[in-house]
C-alpha cells in the first residue's frame, strides 16, 4: 500500500497547490491514501467546514490538525461530525473531536491514523509519549497499517518519538515547523521516519509568511499582524509504502513540488 502524507497546508497558495497536483500525484505515483496537515489551510491559521470540504473533494483522504485547530470557531461543532478530520489526541478528555480513528482504504487495507501534539515550545498538553501508548493499546489487532502526524516543534522530541514507535507503527511523520528535513529513512525495526515533512503553501515566504512583515518584527521587535505571502506555491509531502500483510515500512521518499 502507498500512501500520501502532506505537510502543513498554508493558506489560498497551498490550497491552491492541493488542487493543482493531487489527482497528478494520487496516478503518478500510484497513491491508495492521502493524508494532510490542515491546521493552517484557512488563511494559515485553523481550518473551515468550507475548506475542508474543498479539499476533501480535491482528494485529501484525512485530515490531522494541531495547535491551530481551534482558531476558527466553526470547527468546534463541525469536527464532532467529521471523522476525517483529526486534532492532536493529547488534548483533555472532553475535548470536541477525535485524536484517531481507523479508517478503509481503496484497497481494502484498513489504516490508522493518530494525531498528537508535542510539548516541547508547545502547549502543556497530556505527555504524547503515554498518549500514544495507550491508543496503540486500543486498536491493537484492528489496523496494520498506523501512521502517526507528531505536530512539534523540537528535532529532539520528534526524533525520541520515532525511536519510542519503531516497530510498533508503520510511520512516525514530523509536522509544525514547515521546513522539510532530509533525514527520511526506514528505522531499524520497519517504521518510515522523517523529523518533518515541510509546508505546501506559498514558497518565497518565511514558513508561510509575508517576508517584510516577519523581517521587520525581528529588527522591532514590535507586534506585527502575520499575513500568509500571496507567493507561487510548494507542495512538500513525503511518499510511503507499506506491505500491508506486516505494517512495516518499505520505502519513503520525499515529494517537492513547485508551481
Amino acid at each position: 500500500m502507498r500512501f500520501l502524507m502532506i505537510g502543513d497546508i498554508v493558506g489560498n497558495p497551498g490550497r491552491r497547490a492541493i488542487i493543482d497536483n493531487l489527482n497528478y500525484l494520487r496516478s503518478e505515483l500510484r497513491v491508495n491514501f492521502v493524508i494532510a496537515n490542515g491546521e493552517n489551510a484557512a488563511g494559515g491559521h485553523g481550518i473551515t467546514k468550507d475548506i475542508a470540504k474543498q479539499l476533501f473533494t480535491a482528494g485529501i483522504d484525512v485530515f490531522t490538525m494541531g495547535n491551530h485547530v481551534w482558531n476558527k470557531k466553526e470547527i468546534i461543532d463541525y469536527i464532532d461530525k467529521e471523522k476525517r478530520l483529526l486534532r492532536p489526541a493529547n488534548y483533555p478528555p472532553g475535548t470536541p473531536g477525535l485524536g484517531y480513528n481507523i479508517y478503509n482504504s481503496p484497497c481494502g487495507n484498513k489504516i490508522a491514523v493518530i494525531n498528537i501534539s508535542g510539548r516541547v515550545f508547545m502547549q502543556e498538553l497530556d505527555c504524547p509519549f503515554r498518549t500514544i501508548s495507550q491508543i496503540l493499546e486500543e486498536i491493537n489487532g484492528k489496523a496494520k497499517i498506523i501512521v502517526v502526524d507528531f505536530h512539534a516543534e523540537a528535532t529532539s522530541e520528534k526524533m525520541a518519538m520515532g525511536w519510542f514507535l519503531d516497530g510498533k507503527v508503520s510511520a512516525i511523520c514530523g509536522t509544525h515547523t514547515h521546513v522539510q528535513t532530509a533525514d527520511e529513512r526506514i528505522l531499524p525495526n520497519g517504521s518510515a521516519y522523517i523529523t518533518d515533512i515541510g509546508m505546501t503553501g506559498p514558497r518565497d515566504s518565511v514558513i508561510g509568511v509575508n517576508t517584510e512583515v516577519v523581517i521587520e518584527k525581528f529588527i522591532t521587535q514590535m507586534p506585527r499582524r502575520f499575513e500568509v505571502a500571496d507567493t507561487a506555491y510548494q507542495l512538500n509531502a513525503v511518499l510511503i509504502e507499506v506491505d500491508p500483510d506486516t505494517g512495516e515500512a518499505t520505502t519513503i521518499e520525499r515529494v517537492f513540488n513547485l508551481e
